[in-house]
């Protein structure tokens, strides 16, 4: 579900793009009525249709939106994903606004499906990653979950992922790994860069690690060695080329950042026609 509370902080991006005012809307008449239709002109990921019906009804709780399309389904190019009626003056001054979002999301969820389908049947879940847009996390990692693939943690308070610099700091991979244990009950995970470092870890029990660069062989050779008593995670360096492949070793997880690093925005247009009196 979509957080109210951070859907009404949308007024953010309205303010970013209005300023003091539509100058260029205020042209029409205030009483003056409107009709759009938004279309994709490329395949997408149907992903953002709350923050484009926010968008609206914080500049004019009259406008009326019907979407044609369910969130989270996959639509071919030149899909009429809405239409949009009410104010013109409205319909102008959140266009941009309202599409930016559509474009954005849709885009993050059609690379999370794309991702997602290359593993299918073998088990192995597709992680984002906090590597994010500022300021949109929560709505990128929504847009994820739409795309098929799943959630790492949200930021640094709901989950422990001790790294190379982490363990530089605590002295080593078992230090850092039962002082997280002491300090947290939630998921402590670790990242390993060699066969030598993963033996160390699976000897101080983490929930998870993190498999950082492995070659295909070395995935294998720790898929065995653990034999499922801890959970594992390839990372680094992986494509949509060669994620299947990865999948295949028996990895628990791949986490991928270009799903939300990597994202190039849906095609999208939207034609208003000002309505006769």
């Amino acid at each position: 579900m979509i957080d109210a509370l951070k859907l009404s902080n949308l007024n953010v991006f309205l303010e970013e793009d209005i300023g003091s005012g539509d100058i260029t809307a205020a042209i029409i008449p205030e009483a003056a009525q409107a009709y759009a239709e938004v279309i994709t002109r490329e395949a997408m990921v149907m992903c953002g249709q709350a923050w484009f019906n926010e968008v609206f009804r914080q500049l004019n709780s009259d406008v009326l939106i019907d979407w044609l399309v369910v969130e989270g389904d996959f639509v071919p190019a030149n899909t009429l994903l809405c239409t949009v009626q009410g104010q013109a003056r409205a319909l102008l001054t959140g266009e941009r606004t309202a599409l930016n979002w559509v474009q954005l999301l849709s885009a993050t969820a059609t690379v999370a499906k794309h991702y997602a389908d290359a593993v299918a049947g073998t088990g192995c879940k597709v992680l984002d990653t906090r590597k994010t847009i500022p300021g949109l996390r929560d709505a990128q990692k929504y847009a994820v979950s739409c795309g098929g693939a799943y959630n790492h943690r949200i930021g640094l308070y709901d989950g422990v992922l001790i790294k190379e610099n982490h363990i530089m700091a605590a002295g080593s991979i078992t230090e850092a790994i039962q002082v997280a244990r002491q300090l947290t009950t939630v998921t402590v995970e670790v990242e390993v860069e060699t066969m030598a470092e993963l033996t160390e870890a699976l000897a101080a029990k983490p929930d998870r690690i993190m498999l950082d660069n492995f070659n295909l062989d070395d995935l294998r050779s720790a898929v065995a060695l653990t034999a499922g008593t801890v959970e594992l995670e390839a990372s680094g360096n992986i494509s949509l080329d060669t994620i299947r492949s990865v999948a295949e070793t028996g990895v628990d997880y791949i986490s991928i950042g270009a799903l939300t690093k990597h994202v190039q925005a849906v095609d999208l247009s939207m034609r208003i026609k000002v309505l006769a009196d």
